[in-house]
């Protein structure tokens, strides 16, 4: 019985996103690096970001993802700070002041890498990539970046787990239900001192398989990798020293599902303490919080209430994501780019 439930989700998973091929996330604003390459070495210390989501949690088979992501800057002028309460020995009072000496500032590079594992059901997909970014400044205030990160995603199915109507089913039994395709993902960067907007695009390479030909059948019928676009921006408004609130949102596109969005807001207090709510478009709104515990590492949460009708039959989805801030000379607390 269990084997069938679980082949009856991943048939209804399937069936209802069959273009949204790669894991979603609510946090993604506390890690845009997850969606967009530019972002590496936008901060000036390592980034290194350890995620888990489990999906419609109580709902047999459900998707359950973990990562790690790591990105760091090479030749970044590390003086160029701008809030300088985000930094553990400077005055509150100076972060909403502006820089009022030019200085010119150079561009740098950054590097980083990321891997994931997601589980639905009897189907696993592993992902690993690599990422380059250069980030030329525009003005003193205004930077733009750009990005390029080729990876490998493999599928793999665990027929042990399938039971089926016919014995030995050719698709399932065909000696292939393990794939690695390659994965290209690019994105640009535009951000300044309370603002930022990025585009990207994720499984950029054409990719399909064929799969084994029914004896009735003379077509092929053909899998292939959908690919991703995704639209960000988010804007932060200093009310106070203390006192910001961020409305951030992102548009995603994957054919030929329709056209999605989540909107989200926080609000962050002293730079260390923030909590917010995200809308996913006709799928679920969310809470969430997190600390940025020291210049070590920071800690957030969420979880998710399903709109949808599929919420009927789980328990909502939990998201958990611990941040490491390594080389961190400066001892910033909160992030001066990326928040």
């Amino acid at each position: 019985m269990q084997r069938l439930l679980a082949l009856g989700f991943v048939l209804l998973f399937a069936g209802q996103v069959m273009a949204q091929q790669r894991p979603q996330y609510t946090q993604y604003s506390t890690n845009n690096y997850l969606l967009n390459p530019a972002i590496s070495g936008i901060e000036n210390y390592a980034d290194l970001k350890l995620g888990t989501r489990h999906q419609w949690s109580g709902l047999e088979g459900a998707p359950q993802t973990y990562y790690a992501s790591f990105h760091m800057p090479l030749n970044k002028d590390m003086g160029s700070s701008y809030r300088g309460s985000r930094i553990g020995t400077n005055a509150k009072e100076e972060s909403t002041k502006k820089p009022n000496k030019y200085r010119r500032i150079r561009p740098h590079h950054g590097i980083g890498a990321m891997a994931s594992s997601t589980k639905t059901g009897p189907l696993k997909r592993g992902s690993l990539s690599v990422s380059y970014a250069y980030h030329q400044p525009i003005t003193r205030s205004l930077r733009v970046a750009a990005g390029v990160a080729p990876g490998i995603i493999q599928y793999s199915l665990d027929p042990g787990t399938v039971t089926t109507a016919q014995g030995n089913d050719p698709a399932i039994y065909d000696g292939r239900v393990n794939e690695m395709k390659f994965d290209l993902n690019m994105g640009i960067w535009l951000y300044s001192y309370n603002f930022y907007v990025g585009a990207s695009g994720s499984q950029l390479v054409p990719s399909k398989r064929k799969f084994i030909i029914d004896s009735t059948t003379p077509e092929d019928r053909e899998g292939r990798l959908q690919q991703h676009y995704f639209a960000t921006a988010g804007y932060r408004i200093d009310m106070t020293p203390d006192l910001a609130v961020i409305p951030s949102v992102m548009v995603k596109m994957a054919q030929p599902s329709p056209v999605s969005f989540d909107a989200s807001a926080k609000v962050m207090y002293a730079n260390r303490i923030w909590a917010g709510v995200t809308y996913r478009h006709n799928e679920s709104v969310a809470a969430m919080a997190g600390m940025n515990i020291s210049h070590l590492f920071d800690l957030a949460y969420s979880y998710d209430a399903s709109t949808s009708p599929l919420g009927t039959g789980h328990a909502g989805s939990h998201e958990v994501v611990l941040g490491f801030k390594l080389r961190n000379t400066r001892r910033i607390i909160c992030p001066e780019w990326a928040w």
